[in-house]
This record gives C-alpha cells, structure tokens and sequence, in this order.
C-alpha cells in the first residue's frame, strides 16, 4: 500500500512539476477518498521530502524538488521552431521556447536549466553534450562572394553559411551535403563546408541520395574496402571444405523476395530412420570472409545495417559479397554457419547441432512460386515444402500460446517503371510461405541465444549478444486501452502474465483486421511496446514471448549477426567469456544506425508517395483518418496507402475544435465528430515533393 501511494503521489507532482499542494489537495487529485490512505499520504510526503524527492515551500506544502535544476535529455524541434526536452526522467517532454535553444539542434543530447513561468515548467539549453549530427543535406545558393545551404531537414531550421573557398565546385541551385564546422551560437548561423554534390532537386538519384545523406548513411564505399573485397576467391576454397560439415547431398531451397540478390539463409530437409525429419537452418558464412579489424569488417560495422529503399539497396557489405560470394546462390557450393535441429511431427527438437558446413541449394524460390507449390502440391520439392510448412504452423502456434504477440502491419510496395517512377502501390501479401521462413529463423535464432547464453546456477554468464525487448510500461498500456475504448474496443491490461496480456492484444488485433482503424489501431499498439534493441544484457524479449532471443540469420545485412557468429564459434572452440564493454559498445552504435535506416526508409517511401500523388491533384478519393494534431488530421487513401494532410484553416464551413485526450475533431455548429479510424472522402489540394507531403481537401463528410 505504501509503494502504491508513494507511486501515486510522485506521478501527481511529475505531472504538476511547478505545483505547490498540501495533502488535502493531492489525495483529491489522485482520488484517495479513504480515511487511512490519506493518513498514509501524510505519512508518504514526508518521508518522500526526507528522500529529497519533494521539497517543502511552506509548511504542510510540499512541489517537486528540482534536482540541482538541470535535466539531460535529447532536444526535439518542432516544425514551429520550438524545442522540447526527451527525457525519462519526465513523464511530459519539457518545453523551450526557441531564444533558449543555445545553439542546440534536433537530435542533439543537451542539458536543460529548469525554471517556472505562470507555474509552467520550462527549460533553457545550457550545455550541448552531443551534437545528433555532423553534416546536413540541403540546396545550394551562392550570395556574393560566398555561398548559403537551405537545409532539407524542416527541424534544422538555419541557413548555413558556406566561404568561399568551401564551395568544392558546387554549383548554384544543387542539392548538397555540408559538414558542419561551426554551430549555431549567440545569434550567429551555423557554418559548414561541401563534402558532396548530389545533383539538381527533383533528379531521383539526387532525392535518394539526399535521404540517404541527411541521416548520414554512407553513399559508397572506400576504394580500399572495395579492393580487400575483389580479393577475396570466387570459388570455396577446397581446403576449407575438410573443416566443414558437408550439407551438398542434402535437399536444399532458398526462398526469398522476387527481386532479392543477398540470399542469407537456405534451408535443407532429410527424414531420418528414426522417424524424426532433420531441418537445417544454412546461414551465409559472412565471418569467414571478413576477419575482424579488417577494413571489410570497420565498414561494415560503421554501417551496421543494409538500408532497403523504394528503388534500390544500400547494402552493408560490397556487392562482390553481398550478392556473389556470400548469397546462397543456386547451384553453387556455399560456406555457411548452420543450426541443425533433429523434429518430431510436434516440432520439438530433439536434437540440435551448430557449426560450419558446406552447402549445394538446387532450388531458388521466389515467395510467389513457394506458396503456389504449398497452395497446389505440385511443382519441385512439393513434398518437402508441405512438410516444412506444416512444422511451420505448429511452430508458430505454440508460439502465440506462450504469449508472442501478432504484429503483422501491412507493408506498402511500389511498382516502378524504366526509369524507376511509381506507376502503382500495393500491398505486400504475407502467406504461408512467408511465415515458414520466418518460424525457422525465429527458431534458429532462440536456440542459438539459448545455447550461448543460458548457464547452469553455479557458473559466471557468457558475454553474448542478444535482440532484447522490453515489457511495456503499464502507464502506456492504459493509455492505449483508453484509446480503443473510445472507439468501441475492450482491451484488458491489468493482467500481470504475459500470456494473458498478448492473448487480448492478439484479439483486438483480429478484431481490427480490415476494418477503416485497423492501421490506425496497429500502429499505437506498436507505440504502447519498447523498442527491440540489441545488447550484452539479457532481458529476454518480450513481444516474441522467448527468455533468451538474438539474429543470427542475416550476417550479409546486419552486422550484430555477424557478432553472433564470431561468439558462437568461439564457444563452440571452448572459448572463454570475452570482455562484453566493446561488444555492447557496438549493439548501442547498431540499435542506433537501425533506426536511422528505418527512418530513411520511410522517408523513401513518402518521397516515393508524393511522385505518384502528384499527378492526382484534384482527384477524389475514399480515405480514413489516421493521426490528429490541433491543426488538422492525417488521411490515408485506402486504395494506395498514401498518406496527407487536411487542416482544419481548409474546412471552412465551421468551427472546429481538436481534443487530444479524446483523439477528435468537432464542429461547434454541426456538432460533426471526426475521429481516428473514421472514413471520408478527400480530394487532392497539392503536393510537395521537396517536403515530401501531400495536402488535401475534405469533400465529404464522415460516412
């Protein structure tokens, strides 16, 4: 009872940071209208002033204490040029009105000085740690004798100023990359010099190019990397052969997206006399072409990731590995590192081995072609595909019933033509062929992570590398919860079993499927859960429901793979633990270049989006609302899942007024509601592509 009140009571006064309140006034606040528990909160505001958590104004008031009234943080700029503090410590970002920003910029870590306005908290940038950035992408102008960069990013909202002498032979009106040599300081712009020209706006490559820049992802590779991979042999080396396990006998297949050339993993298939079938899961051998240190490894830990974007691939590694020597190319001999697991028809594993082998794939599979073999039984390796697909979907059963959670969002796809343009969207169709991959990987991955990390009692832990995944925060949950109520849904989140609590999201997330809130829906159910991150500290991973959990089946793009491989066999030579600091120093440096990848990916896609809206101004279309903001709200066109903007300044045949607990918009006139999820009928207004955003008129109102 205690730790609830004290819980309770610290929550009110993070919420209220500038607030002076007695007892009286907090019990009510939090709604302890009980005798006893306001006799406690007596009791819990002074032992909590005794922590040196609240402080005490005035006698029988008490606020929240400012802890040496600085706060560290991540700084995020609004599009109005504001800042807000991103802080744990806060349970509301900390605003900072833009003549307080001392020089400090989006993504920057800063420390903030604390202070009260009108008994409003805010905050003043003291002291920038660590700037988010180094170079910024953006268009070129020549001013005289020297030279100005209008940054792309809306968040960096300052011209940077370029000499003379750094033009590197840029030309007027290009788009560019700037490295920063001087930030922004007592009113002063930012300086920087051109490391890069990318082309004329509105050029693809440039645009591409552009995106790729702005989250500072490599754009090539060194001539020196490039030159160590040329080296490496075509062939597998015949020597290398006698230390391996020989697979080329055994059926083997790949099965991978159409216009797919980094072929990871295969897998092979055999039944054995004793009635259990063996499923190999063959991984690229990427950590035997690349020796630590060496300059292919420094690359391709500096990149951490490949980057998939609309039209094209940046990948980790040089194409001579990527797509050559490491992907499991049909009818050629491959180095791999596989997971071996001996099932019986439940699809327990009653035996498993990892190692080194040698393989022989004879068969290359599209996504397509497997399932039509899975859909009909016929074509090459009917028989096999059936059976793997049915371990598969007991695989994946039991999964859900120890408490894995159904993320399944919708991924948008492009058709492009000769000239790379979007001529069409659609929707990435997710069957059973899809899912048999990914049931094996999932499977490969946790026993690999149960075998390296999992120790008996009496012995130290093995420094490991694991994708780890937080339980969500119970306050994010209710929010959630909250959410879906409004429009119709029960979600019950006080369970504290996992298996409880994913069985009811699993069923909102039926419940939801095809339905005009259904992305609406997913998307802050993915909202409400941490973000998987990798690291030396094993929490388990808690969307998938496994104690021990790591990527072990994609070395060829992402590099913690290839960590994985190194450690696995270094165990497996009966290794002992290694220093886990630079290890987790590199799963902090790839959970990083991870999100940076995902969110130039995105951006490829809302560029990619506005191409092909852009000749569709003026055209009407049917669309659900799916985000709100107290401007206007977000349409998505449910035929081509391009997302836009109306704002309220546009519907003027009333007044409209925006609830952010509620999540509406309401006329005041016709009392109309529009809320997420609800359809309407949008039209085209106009389209920015250098923004990358799409405006449009509401025609209709709520069907």
């Amino acid at each position: 009872m205690s730790q609830l009140i004290a819980g309770a009571t610290m929550d009110f006064f993070k919420k209220n940071p500038g607030k002076i309140a007695n007892y009286k006034q907090v019990a009510s606040s939090i709604g302890f209208t009980d005798p006893n528990a306001r006799q406690q909160l007596i009791i819990e505001l002074a032992q909590l002033k005794q922590q040196g958590r609240l402080s005490e104004p005035e006698p029988g008031k008490y606020k929240l204490k400012e802890a040496g009234n600085t706060l560290v943080g991540i700084l995020d700029i609004s599009s109005a040029g504001a800042g807000y503090l991103l802080c744990d410590e806060l349970d509301k970002d900390l605003y900072i009105h833009p003549k307080n920003l001392a020089g400090g910029m989006d993504g920057d870590q800063v420390k903030v000085h604390v202070f009260y306005r009108k008994n409003k908290a805010e905050g003043e940038v003291v002291e920038v740690i660590k700037r988010a950035r180094t170079q910024v992408t953006g268009l070129f102008k020549i001013r005289g004798k020297s030279g100005v960069v209008f940054p792309d990013n809306q968040k960096f909202s300052s011209e940077i100023e370029i000499a003379h002498t750094d033009f590197n032979q840029a030309k007027e009106g290009e788009k560019v990359v700037v490295k920063i040599t001087r930030w922004p300081l007592m009113g002063t712009r930012p300086a920087g010099e051109i490391i890069e020209t990318l082309g004329f706006p509105g050029q693809r490559d440039a645009e591409i190019l552009g995106i790729l820049a702005d989250f500072e992802y490599p754009l090539s590779f060194p001539k020196a990397v490039l030159k160590e991979a040329e080296a490496i042999p075509d062939e597998v080396p015949l020597s290398e052969l006698k230390n391996r396990r020989d697979f080329r006998s055994v059926t083997t297949f790949t099965i991978d997206p159409v216009d797919a050339k980094d072929f990871d993993d295969a897998l092979s298939y055999r039944k054995l006399e004793n009635g259990l079938v063996e499923i190999g899961i063959h991984i690229a051998d990427v950590s035997h072409y690349m020796p630590p240190g060496s300059l292919l490894d420094q690359e391709a830990l500096r990149r951490a990731t490949s980057v998939y974007l609309v039209d094209r691939v940046i990948p980790m590694l040089p194409e001579k590995l990527s797509n050559m020597v490491c992907s499991l190319r049909p009818n050629e001999d491959k180095l791999c590192f596989s997971a071996v697991f001996e099932l019986d028809e439940e699809a327990r594993v009653q035996k498993e081995w990892f190692g080194r082998t040698v393989i022989h794939s004879q068969r290359r599979f599209t996504y397509e072609e497997a399932q039509k073999v899975i859909d009909t039984g016929m074509g090459d390796l009917n028989q096999e595909l059936k059976h793997v697909n049915e371990l598969a979907k007991v695989l994946r059963k039991e999964r859900f019933k120890k408490g894995a959670i159904n993320f399944e969002r919708e991924e948008v796809k492009f058709t492009l033509d000769a000239q790379g343009k979007p001529t069409g969207v659609y929707i990435k169709q997710i069957q059973d062929s899809n899912h048999l991959i990914e049931e094996f990987m999932l499977l490969a991955n946790r026993r690999v992570a149960d075998f390296c990390g999992r120790t008996a009692e009496n012995k130290p832990k093995q420094t490991f590398v694991y994708r780890i995944h937080d339980s969500p925060q119970q306050e994010r949950l209710e929010e959630f919860a909250g959410f879906v109520a409004r429009l119709g849904y029960k979600l019950n989140v006080t369970s504290n079993k996992q298996e409880q609590l994913s069985s009811a999201l699993n069923k909102l997330l039926m419940e939801v499927r095809g339905k005009g809130e259904q992305d609406v829906v997913e998307m802050l159910a993915i909202r409400s859960m941490a973000k998987a991150i990798y690291s030396t500290q094993n929490i388990g991973h808690y969307g998938l429901a496994f104690p021990f959990y790591t990527h072990f089946t994609s070395p060829i793009r992402r590099y913690p793979d290839v960590m994985v491989h190194r450690l696995l066999q270094h165990y497996l030579d009966g290794g002992k633990s290694p220093d886990s600091s630079p290890l987790e120093q590199q799963c902090k440096h790839s959970s990083e270049m991870e999100k940076k990848a995902a969110d130039a990916e995105r951006a490829s896609v809302k560029y990619m989006q506005a191409i092909f809206m852009k000749e569709r101004v003026g055209q009407i279309f049917e669309g659900v609302i799916s985000g709100m903001t107290d401007y206007g709200m977000f349409v998505e066109i449910i035929e081509n899942k391009c997302e836009g903007m109306v704002r309220l300044r546009d519907i003027d045949d009333d007044f409209y007024r925006y609830d952010s607990r509620a999540m509406t918009i309401t006329a005041d006139l016709s009392g109309a509601v529009y809320k997420l999820g609800a359809k309407v009928k949008v039209k085209v207004k106009k389209v920015d592509i250098d923004r990358r955003q799409i405006d449009m008129y509401l025609v209709q109102d709520e069907f």
